[in-house]
């Protein structure tokens, strides 16, 4: 029986996807540069993606630029602000970030920018107020997370964007885990930029989007990292994957189309394996439940059990699940997001992640908690 449950690492790509990208690299390969036939053909398939990603979002369609994932499109956003300055400014990020902000926060603060890392409470949230103190003359970006990879919390980005709203400061949210997820209005929602990720939601791996919102951005346009033939209204040059824009434009579709159903369907799924595990005293759940943590996300740590030595336990058994972020799955250090929120080295080492998808049922939730019910008890012995 082969159960995976680590869907917030990657998701399976689509059949329908799959069979749209592989027509799409037969019959309409041309390079959406060329004025000819051939060239108008795969500009119409990226244009209508362009459109398909911008529904999911409730997004104007021109402010969709396609990316390679959303590693580039955080890094587009954190240094493409940057490189408008000729002096060292100030940008904010939470502490629970993922790797694609904070590192790039990272390396300008090692060539004179300030950053401030907000601190986050026990279950993982920013604290609006926190974000409000913080706020300088000079601070030009402020970058949190919508939804944490690791430990699955949503943060206030209403309250935290209108903060910067009225503060006339950027606003970005990496979504990539929340896409597909959880409903998101950039119309509704006082966001500025936000990264999007296929893979997450069930499309190819090496393709995602960056929202640019052309109103709030217009006096402060990103730099572009990649300088070239000018795709991508200048933001992202180099010629466009068609193939791959083509599936997440599928895969944005489907997903808003099945949302409502499905983020209930994994919610009642979550809650189910959650019950299952709550009699084992040592396994702690990690950050927030209901409607405050993404609908397939669980977190645990066990007060004595190695989280990778789970792992690979499950893994004999057939079951796929992590230990802290995907992103980092070579490191033996303790998780620094869990460090982050207060906990300590060992119960950041002993943590696991399970997060469910598609084609997950009742079955492989039950069949999954006995199977760690096992494992601890052979572990206790």
């Amino acid at each position: 029986m082969q159960i995976y449950l680590d869907h917030a690492a990657t998701t399976p790509t689509r059949p329908e996807v799959i069979d749209l990208m592989a027509e799409v690299m037969r019959s309409q390969w041309g390079n959406p540069s060329s004025l000819h036939w051939w060239g108008e053909r795969s500009t119409m398939m990226i244009e209508r993606s362009r459109l398909q990603v911008a529904s999911l979002i409730n997004a104007d369609p021109e402010g969709i630029i396609f990316t390679s994932g959303g590693t580039e499109s955080d890094n587009m956003v954190i240094m493409g602000i940057a490189r408008q300055y000729r002096t060292p400014q100030h940008m904010i990020i939470s502490s629970v970030e993922h790797s694609a902000v904070r590192l790039p926060a990272y390396y300008l603060e090692q060539h004179g920018w300030e950053i401030t890392r907000l601190p986050v409470n026990r279950q993982g949230l920013v604290e609006p107020d926190d974000l409000a103190r913080s706020l300088r003359p000079n601070t030009v970006l402020v970058s949190i997370i919508t939804a944490q990879n690791e430990v699955g919390t949503i943060q206030p980005i209403e309250k935290l964007g209108q903060i910067c709203r009225n503060a006339d400061v950027l606003f970005h949210t990496d979504a990539v885990q929340a896409i597909g997820k959880m409903p998101i209005d950039v119309q509704a929602l006082p966001i500025d930029l936000l990264s999007l990720s296929a893979h997450k939601f069930y499309g190819s791996q090496g393709i995602g989007a960056l929202y640019i919102n052309p109103l709030t951005t217009k006096r402060r346009s990103l730099i572009p990292l990649i300088q070239g033939g000018g795709q991508e209204r200048g933001y992202r040059s180099g010629t466009q994957a068609v193939a791959a824009i083509a599936g997440l434009g599928l895969a944005a579709e489907l997903a808003e189309k099945e949302l409502p159903l499905e983020s209930l369907r994994l919610a009642k799924l979550r809650d189910r394996l959650y019950a299952l595990l709550a009699d084992i005293p040592e396994l702690i759940p990690i950050g927030m439940m209901g409607c405050d943590r993404l609908p397939h996300h669980l977190s645990f740590y066990h007060q004595c059990v190695d989280g990778r030595h789970l792992v690979r336990e499950m893994n004999f058994a057939g079951i796929a699940i992590s230990s802290g972020s995907a992103c980092s799955s070579g490191a033996i250090e303790p998780s620094s997001i869990l460090l982050e929120m207060g906990y300590s080295q060992t119960e950041a080492k002993n943590s696991i992640r399970l997060t469910l998808g598609k084609s997950n049922n009742v079955a492989d939730i039950e069949w999954t908690a006995l199977v760690i019910h096992q494992i601890l008890s052979r572990e206790k012995s």
